[in-house]
């Protein structure tokens, strides 16, 4: 006899055998997947803060994850642009960037701070033992970026500067150089090669300089180890949006929804390897959509702007 509970059953029968299925179609195509994160300190330090999270999503999927450390935010979006890189771990600028030149690319979650925010700041650091107290100090002086595609530094810091009238960030101060990380840029003012750097910074507990400053990364020129009273913020952005995780826009819709499934697990099935990610300083994933970045593309254009005037 046929009863509702059999045809309910049935039912549940049918669409877990679909949802199986599906899961087989994409797992054929897709038998590895990439991750690529920008390091903010040396790929060591990457590796170690990211490779517990990554073997968690694998075991998540069902397929290996593979990390990629990607010499700047340039290759990250390069390589989802040729379909290389499935999951990407963007700054805001450089997303916006992925999205102004084509990449199909969307947005699923950022971080959220403990405090429940989800942003940071671009901060311009210099040495407490210096005499500079604000960026009006600084004409002529060297200025430490971080990567062309850097969000805090680089984008929203010449978007700071025009914002105090100085438009011409090369010809302001006496040298602007790109450092290549934000480990790099600190340890360029350590060691006296620029004045002033740019860097993130979301809490005095939350930031490069903190991390660095744990290691013991910052020596003083006696080799002993720098404290953050060494260090004095002349000037703090506005908030900037935490940058997105994004994945490929043409993936099935069903690994998508795996992938976005497992960041949101994370904190609470695998914690410890969540919180390894940022030394226990965020609280969770926040779900985001690709639209929530849609005002730094106005923000990246406007900085475009300006190095088109400069060149003319």
């Amino acid at each position: 006899m046929i009863n509702r509970r059999t045809v309910i059953a049935g039912a549940a029968a049918l669409a877990f055998s679909a949802t199986a299925a599906s899961a087989q179609e994409w797992k054929a195509k897709y038998p590895e997947l990439t991750f690529a994160v920008v390091p903010a300190e040396n790929a060591s330090g990457v590796t170690e803060r990211w490779a517990p999270f990554i073997s968690y999503l694998s075991k998540e999927l069902g397929v290996k994850v593979n990390l990629r450390i990607a010499n700047d935010y340039a290759a990250v979006i390069e390589g989802q642009r040729t379909g290389a890189i499935h999951i990407a771990s963007y700054g805001s600028a450089s997303f916006a960037r992925a999205r102004m030149t084509g990449v199909k690319t969307e947005a699923f979650a950022n971080d959220r701070n403990i405090d429940g925010t989800t942003g940071y700041y671009s901060m311009f650091f210099v040495l407490a033992k210096s005499p500079y107290k604000n960026i009006d100090d600084m004409k002529g002086k060297n200025l430490g970026l971080v990567d062309p595609n850097s969000t805090s530094g680089n984008n929203v810091p010449r978007f700071e500067l025009n914002k105090m009238q100085i438009t011409d960030a090369e010809s302001y101060f006496g040298k602007v150089v790109y450092t290549g990380s934000h480990e790099n840029a600190l340890l360029a003012l350590s060691q006296g090669t620029i004045d002033v750097a740019a860097n993130q910074w979301t809490a005095d507990n939350d930031s490069t300089l903190a991390q660095m400053l744990t290691k013991g990364m910052l020596k003083n020129a006696d080799g002993s180890a720098m404290k953050k009273d060494d260090f004095r913020i002349v000037h703090r952005s506005a908030p900037i949006l935490n940058g997105p995780y994004a994945v490929l826009t043409d993936m099935p819709a069903d690994l998508k929804a795996g992938i976005e499934k497992a960041f949101f697990a994370a904190p609470t099935k695998d914690k410890a390897a969540f919180d390894r990610l940022s030394d226990g300083q965020k609280k969770d994933f926040n779900a985001a959509t690709t639209k929530d970045w849609d005002g730094m593309i106005e923000l990246i254009k406007f900085v475009d702007s300006l190095r088109k005037k400069k060149a003319s």
